[in-house]
């Protein structure tokens, strides 16, 4: 009996002895296919196609949305296969499939679990419409240089604030019941430590030490496992020296031994095959012999394991109990999936997809992930009644397909709605909208149109500036090197500042940009990050006040692009960057001798500081933080115990506060982060309203990895937060005692 069946009630048993009854049916070359995924053919089954799934030598086709073709897909498995074993059909529904919502790192800025819940929800249902069961999401990927264009799909820095939403989505798209028809297969990625690559460039080394692995970028893989996430993708990238792809520490220890996981591995598409040119290993072979001992149980694009993994078993290089295994994982899922029992679909039982009530929670989410940065005393929101005229300027005012971001191949710009749409039906005459472009793209450098933004803007109350940078500049592949603002937007703010209108910069884009330069130029400053279909109504709700932004930051946002990587939960070091050791490199003498006054930890020409902080958030409405309680007695080794803050709204609108729950380990047997998320609320208080917000933690969530690899909780003081951003100051401390 194997651990899954030793912990497991009546239902799973039964689960495994289907598993094992397939097994001792089937040949060495029916588990290889089974191990096996192909990409589709865009509506059509070319021969080798139909051969191999007949043939029993494949378990999954990727990138099939047709659903005629998907159904006779399944149908030649089930009917014409020796053991009729049904298909995985795989898709990358990143962001939505019809529906497109805000790009992740936007979802992760709504600090809304449930939001993000019912996004992943309804990108399942509308997927498994098409015949779609298996979506390689969500990124857990913890990421802290927004140089690396995958950025747009993570959640941010934070391995806590990761997990949770990672766990939010896992459970939108499997649902409570992974057989209901409107539910799919979520896939963890990429494990693990993608998202620190070297000079943030996509499928780059990373070194990560296993302290800092542990600590920081495995907790979300293990949050979905605890989940109950389908399966794992491995990373691209070389991990310490070992590609990720043929890394049995992670695969095998970590993931299977160490949490259990009995869900499958996929490798990334031709990961397997990219071995050797790692250099990991000298052909196709021995890759394939790598990545299989290693963990990987089905192989994405690539054919590494249909080449050679039978003669790799017969020499005796990759046992059967190896095979086995990955092929019993893989039939587990199929039979949780309920696709032995129906494995076709009729669309005509699904919702239409795109439809008002989606297209409403669109609107909601990309309403809560619109972060405002700045806003200048009586600027927003605007009053349609004591403005005459706007002028709408920019390359992403009307932009569908660039509004809605990196990874999307299902959802077309034919039903989104666009800012200047949005503003002009918003106006409905009562104001004047001016649109001009300035710009033809984010990347343009020319001057040419920049004369028609700047009489928009002086002939308008207010300029709207809808900026940032288009979807095709992040995601896989789309790394930047300088991630201030492309092309020459900055010169266009400058020429639009030049007539002294006020400037609101809606910013668009897949990542954080360093916009000290342009931030002291404008007056507000929104970032809606890539907001999906309903861009237009959402930003126009925040612009005039129909609803208050409540947005906060999932990622800090540095000054300057050389401030990179900056995050909130850093390190004290031991000369720790202050307030009054700054330098003005204008001032500095020439021939200047080094003196003591600056060594500390920061840059000469950009001090310590970002220029945004980790949940940094403003809203319409005003938050108080006071009467901060937390307990005055030891608390106990392995007990709860409770801390809160009375939160009210002192100012006059209606509104939406996160609060923010931060906790350092004041000492310990290694250096711990200044800061560390513990928890969080969303809440919703009226003017003048108060609430006490409390939360109960547990001593084991304040455990870390030590030096020697073991998970423990250290007696000692520890510091408690609560407020509205990793700046909190409202502070209290308590002391652990075995």
């Amino acid at each position: 009996m194997g651990l899954v069946e030793e912990r497991a009630g009546p239902a799973v048993l039964a689960v495994e002895q289907r598993v094992a009854t397939l097994l001792r049916q089937m040949t060495l070359s029916e588990k290889i296919g089974q191990m096996c995924q192909i990409n589709g053919a865009e509506g059509k089954i070319p021969e080798s196609l139909r051969d191999a799934v007949a043939g029993g030598r494949l378990g999954s086709v990727i990138n099939e949305v047709d659903v005629e073709t998907v159904n006779e897909l399944q149908r030649i498995a089930v009917e014409e296969s020796r053991l009729g074993i049904p298909l995985l059909i795989g898709r990358d529904v990143v962001h939505g499939f019809k529906t497109i919502f805000p790009i992740p790192l936007g979802q992760a800025a709504s600090w809304n679990p449930e939001l993000v819940e019912r996004a992943a929800s309804i990108a399942a249902q509308e997927a498994a419409s098409v015949g779609v069961n298996w979506t390689f999401s969500p990124m857990l990927d913890v990421s802290r240089d927004p140089r690396w264009g995958r950025i747009a799909e993570s959640f941010g820095e934070d391995p806590y604030l990761t997990g949770e939403l990672g766990r939010a989505m896992i459970n939108g798209f499997q649902g409570k019941d992974l057989s209901k028809p409107e539910n799919i297969a979520a896939c963890a990625k990429h494990f693990a430590g993608y998202g620190a690559s070297e000079s943030g460039r996509d499928y780059n080394t990373t070194n990560i030490p296993e302290i800092e692995l542990r600590n920081v970028y495995l907790p979300p893989f293990e949050a979905a496992v605890n989940a109950g996430v389908a399966t794992v993708m491995a990373g691209f990238n070389d991990l310490n020296g070992v590609p990720c792809t043929g890394n049995e520490f992670l695969l095998n220890q970590v993931l299977r031994e160490e949490w259990q996981f009995d869900g499958f591995v996929v490798s990334d598409w031709q990961s397997i095959a990219e071995l050797a040119i790692h250099g990991f290993t000298a052909n196709d072979k021995e890759s394939a012999k790598s990545a299989a001992n290693a963990g990987i149980d089905m192989e994405m694009a690539s054919s590494t394991f249909a080449d050679h993994l039978s003669q790799l078993h017969e020499q005796g290089l990759v046992p059967l109990q190896r095979i086995d295994s990955a092929v019993s994982r893989i039939l587990r899922l199929k039979i949780r999936l309920g696709l032995f029992d129906n494995c076709f679909i009729e669309s005509a039982n699904f919702p239409e997809s795109a439809n008002s009530e989606n297209l409403d929670a669109a609107r909601l989410a990309a309403q809560q992930s619109i972060v405002m940065l700045l806003n200048k005393p009586g600027l927003l929101p605007l009053s349609r009644h004591s403005i005459s005229s706007v002028a709408v300027i920019g390359p992403l005012a009307d932009a569908p397909n660039d509004q809605l971001g990196t990874w999307v191949f299902d959802g077309g710009p034919e039903i989104c709605q666009t800012p200047v749409q949005a503003i002009r039906e918003f106006a409905d005459g009562t104001f004047d909208v001016h649109f001009a472009r300035g710009v033809a793209t984010t990347r343009s450098i020319t001057r040419d149109d920049f004369a028609s933004a700047v009489a928009a803007a002086a002939n308008a109350d207010v300029a709207l500036m809808f900026l940032g940078e288009e979807a095709v500049l992040s995601g896989e592949a789309h790394c930047r090197a300088d991630i201030t603002l492309p092309g020459n937007q900055a010169d266009l703010i400058d020429a639009v500042a030049a007539t002294s209108t006020p400037i609101v910069l809606v910013v668009l884009a897949g990542r954080p940009l360093a916009l000290e330069n342009v931030a002291n130029k404008v007056d507000a400053i929104l970032y809606a990050w890539h907001p999906g279909t309903m861009a237009g109504p959402a930003i126009t709700d925040l612009l005039f006040g129909v609803e208050s932004p409540s947005g906060k930051l999932p990622v800090t946002f540095p000054r300057v692009t050389g401030q990179i990587p900056i995050y909130y939960a850093q390190k004290n070091s031991g000369r720790p960057g202050t307030a009054d050791c700054s330098i003005n490199m204008e001032t500095i003498g020439d021939h200047a001798k080094p003196d003591s006054s600056g060594f500390s930890s920061f840059h000469l020409d950009a001090g310590f500081t970002p220029l945004f902080c980790f949940g940094h958030g403003l809203s319409y409405t005003e938050f108080s933080y006071k009467n901060m309680r937390a307990p005055a007695k030891p608390i106990q080794m392995g007990d709860w115990f409770e801390v809160s803050a009375e939160l009210i709204n002192v100012g006059d609108v209606a509104a939406d506060e996160v609060v923010q729950l931060y906790i350092r380990d004041l000492v310990g047997t290694v250096t711990r982060p200044v800061k560390e998320l513990k928890g969080f609320r969303r809440l919703r208080l009226k003017p003048g309203e108060r609430y006490v917000v409390s939360f109960r933690i547990h001593t084991q969530e304040l455990a870390f990895f030590g030096a020697d690899m073991q998970r423990r909780v250290e007696p000692g003081n520890f510091r408690v937060w609560i407020g509205p951003d990793s700046n909190a100051d409202l502070s209290a401390d308590i002391e652990l005692v075995e």
